[in-house]
């Protein structure tokens, strides 16, 4: 647990602020003239790009009703992915990170294959996350910033995402919205309409998602942890990937309680040599939970699952262990400076607030806890925001710290 009296100091600042912002709200919402999804947006067919791995009628079909919600801007794209994605071969395929995905969806999800074609999965996340009930309407809530600063490795110049979102409808699962970062299979901001972008990579969509709700109310995110990689190694249990685990979810679970039951029967396996993740869920019936893997000798892989929830340190989130087996090491809530800041204003103002916020309320504390782009580090820069309201099933979106910009998505 947190020790609060050692954080008096650095939350008064916080307090302040967001008393401040939180009491504008209504002043704010009236002033602001907010926009949404285009009822008709015109996305221009992309006659130059092709999609070379792909020959099946269907698949390209679904590939070519790409949409772009602005227009033709190519930062915000939306497809409705109705081939079949072959969840229950990818959780027997034993992947265990970015170089079986590119695998299993090569051989799975291609119809072809091209000697020397080359194809990047990458997968990181900053972000910020927590769950409340509507002080009005007392359905729940789940925030989330989604946070990564993409930057050329040899200009330094910022990379511009498109943010992909993927409607899915399973046989035999749950439907579901999900978010994708089109950067980490190597598209930028236009690349639909470029005229040298493969379009094959799109085939990958449901196992690139960083968070996403289903029809049931039951929504779940990844954040990033310093350390080393989680890899169980429990005899008798396939291996599991973080977003091969998260479609799992989507698709099979309506409660927090349920997700967690499947989490346990798989050895979480990720790839990133300088980095971890923790999950944050909630669902329609107000539970919430982080979920962790942990080692208190950050020497070794992290391997024990721990499910944190039920007191109010664990009703938010960033980038730094929350569990006390991780608390006296660098990477734990003591020692730890990765996302404290944010976490500070998320804890402080969800205090004040007696643990509840409106949606609009709820934006507000997501902007003040974003980041710009003045934000060096990897874990910096804010590319969307959301609040899901899990019992309707929706998702109010912001990209880009654009806050009068709002984009609606629900479950059909």
């Amino acid at each position: 647990m947190i020790n609060v009296n050692q954080l008096k100091s650095d939350m008064s600042y916080a307090t302040a602020k967001c008393r401040l912002l939180l009491a504008s709200v209504t002043t704010m919402v009236a002033l602001s003239a907010c926009t949404s999804v285009d009822d008709n947006p015109v996305t221009p067919t992309p006659k130059k790009n092709d999609a070379v791995l792909i020959k099946d009628k269907d698949k390209l079909a679904m590939i070519y009703s790409l949409k772009d919600l602005e227009g033709n801007k190519g930062r915000i794209y939306e497809m409705t992915y109705n081939v079949d994605y072959k969840l229950d071969k990818a959780l027997n395929f034993g992947i265990d990170g970015t170089n079986s995905l590119k695998t299993f969806v090569a051989i799975n999800l291609m119809d072809t294959i091209i000697p020397g074609y080359k194809t990047k999965v990458s997968y990181d996340a900053g972000c910020s996350a927590f769950a409340c009930p509507d002080r009005n309407s007392g359905d729940f809530l789940m925030g989330r910033n989604f946070d990564f600063n993409h930057k050329d490795p040899d200009t330094k110049e910022r990379i511009m995402i498109p943010l992909i979102v993927v409607h899915t409808a399973p046989a035999g699962g749950k439907k579901s919205v999900s978010f994708v970062d089109g950067q980490f299979v190597d598209y930028e901001s236009g690349f639909y309409n470029d005229g040298k972008s493969d379009l094959s990579m799109l085939m990958a969509l449901p196992y690139l998602l960083l968070d996403g709700i289903n029809e049931d109310g039951f929504a779940v995110s990844v954040l990033k942890l310093d350390g080393k990689p989680t890899q169980q190694r429990e005899e008798g249990k396939k291996k599991i990937f973080t977003t091969i685990a998260m479609r799992m979810l989507l698709d099979r679970a309506s409660t927090v309680e349920q997700a967690k039951n499947m989490l346990k029967e798989y050895n979480m396996c990720m790839d990133n040599d300088t980095a971890s993740y923790h999950f944050f869920m909630a669902d329609a019936t107000g539970d919430y939970a982080i979920v962790e893997y942990t080692n208190s000798n950050t020497g070794d892989y992290p391997k024990n699952i721990e499910f944190l929830q039920g007191n109010d340190t664990l009703r938010c989130v960033t980038n730094f262990y929350v569990s006390p087996t991780m608390g006296e090491t660098k990477y734990g809530m003591k020692y730890s400076k990765h996302g404290m800041d944010r976490y500070v204003k998320l804890r402080e103002t969800l205090q004040e607030n007696n643990y509840t916020l409106t949606p609009d309320e709820g934006r507000k504390l997501l902007e003040f806890v974003s980041q710009g782009p003045e934000v060096e580090e990897t874990t910096g820069f804010t590319q969307w925001s959301e609040i899901f309201n899990l019992n309707k099933k929706t998702v109010t979106m912001s990209i880009l710290r654009e806050w009068n910009k709002k984009f609606e998505f629900g479950i059909e």
